[in-house]
């Protein structure tokens, strides 16, 4: 689709946006960013989502297959919507974490975000700071908002690395909330609070309601409007998105506090289902989160990616994990399987990227 933005020639294809002044096809920024070949890099990109979902299903099938196989008790209602329920912070947390990622950024904050996050709206709620548990939905989303703000601005206006400003921002999250704490666990909240942690929606439990409505807001939001155009265009190339007229640090910052909302609704639901906030909540979490979605096929690199293949990599974490604790495996063990998966999913998408490369 071809555009024309303030005297610019823009092409848009599938969120990857290249653009030039009008009328200087073959010098100056022409050349510096070419425009892509319309239809043939939309089918392209297509065949490119599809190879990368097709293996991660077959994989999440055979998975389960096999545990269905092994262990008598995986294939149960209970146990299936135990997974979703476990699976459901990371879940929330890693929408966020895609729209990052397919700008090329990285989140390491998130874990300590959803941690100080719940633990402020903890403490604001036992001393009677806010009116009930409604007004501590709305500070835990408000201080997810505010971390995440201050990774943009750390990206966007300071022009730190995004890897270092957020590996700055987890630490002191995570300091903040045992100040907040004083290292004690604060429980007994309202159950206007609790609700999206461990009630039910029409016999359905709250969390996973609440992931699959997150993940279909998060989808429309970023194959549905010009945002998520921009997010993709951002990604792929900054400079053809900056002449394409793309407000880039604009973007890029909203995909940040975008993130940390995702992380602020993830603390509501994860001290809501514990009925608790714990000074060591969510630790490790970013590595879970990141795991998804690079597992669902975004590549670190920027420019690909999609929320269906996030929500099957969350899922065939929750299986692998589910799947280990049924086979009785010890849980270190299980800590270097999921590690070895996101060794494995960020290999491959290295070589990916670099096939690309030598096919242009």
């Amino acid at each position: 689709m071809t555009e024309q933005r303030g005297g610019r020639a823009t092409v848009v294809t599938d969120g990857q946006v290249a653009g030039a002044p009008a009328g200087s096809a073959g010098t100056g920024s022409a050349s510096q960013a070419p425009a892509p070949s319309g239809r043939g890099q939309a089918v392209r990109q297509r065949l490119g989502s599809i190879t990368g979902i097709g293996p991660l299903l077959i994989a999440l099938v055979l998975i389960c297959l096999f545990l269905t196989v092994t262990t008598s008790t995986f294939l149960t209602t209970s146990n299936l919507t135990n997974i979703i329920v476990q699976t459901s912070v990371v879940g929330v947390a890693a929408v966020g974490a895609t729209f990052v990622i397919i700008t090329s950024g990285i989140d390491l904050s998130v874990g300590s975000n959803v941690a100080l996050s719940g633990m402020v709206a903890a403490y604001s709620m036992k001393h009677e700071l806010v009116p009930g548990g409604l007004g501590g939905v709305v500070v835990a989303l408000l201080i997810g908002v505010l971390v995440g703000a201050f990774n943009g601005a750390s990206a966007t206006v300071l022009r730190l690395t995004p890897f270092i400003a957020t590996l700055a921002a987890l630490a002191m999250a995570r300091g903040l909330t045992q100040q907040v704490s004083q290292g004690q666990t604060i429980f007994g909240f309202p159950r206007s609070f609790t609700f999206l942690g461990n009630g039910a929606i029409a016999g359905v439990q709250a969390p996973v309601v609440v992931t699959v409505i997150v993940f279909v807001v998060g989808y429309l939001l970023l194959t549905r409007t010009s945002f998520g155009h921009q997010v993709y265009a951002l990604g792929g190339n900054r400079e053809a998105a900056r002449l394409a007229g793309i407000p880039v640090r604009r973007v890029e910052f909203a995909v940040y506090a975008l993130a940390g909302l995702c992380a602020g609704l993830a603390a509501v639901v994860l001290t809501g289902r514990l009925n608790s906030a714990l000074a060591s909540g969510a630790t490790g979490l970013e590595l879970q989160v990141i795991a998804a979605v690079v597992i669902g096929g975004t590549s670190l690199f920027g420019g690909r990616g999609s929320l269906v293949g996030t929500f099957l990599g969350v899922v065939l974490i929750g299986v692998i994990v589910n799947g280990l604790t049924l086979l009785n495996v010890n849980p270190f063990w299980q800590q270097f399987v999921q590690g070895a998966v996101i060794f494995v999913a960020v290999l491959l998408d290295a070589l990916n990227s670099r096939r690309l490369q030598k096919s242009r």
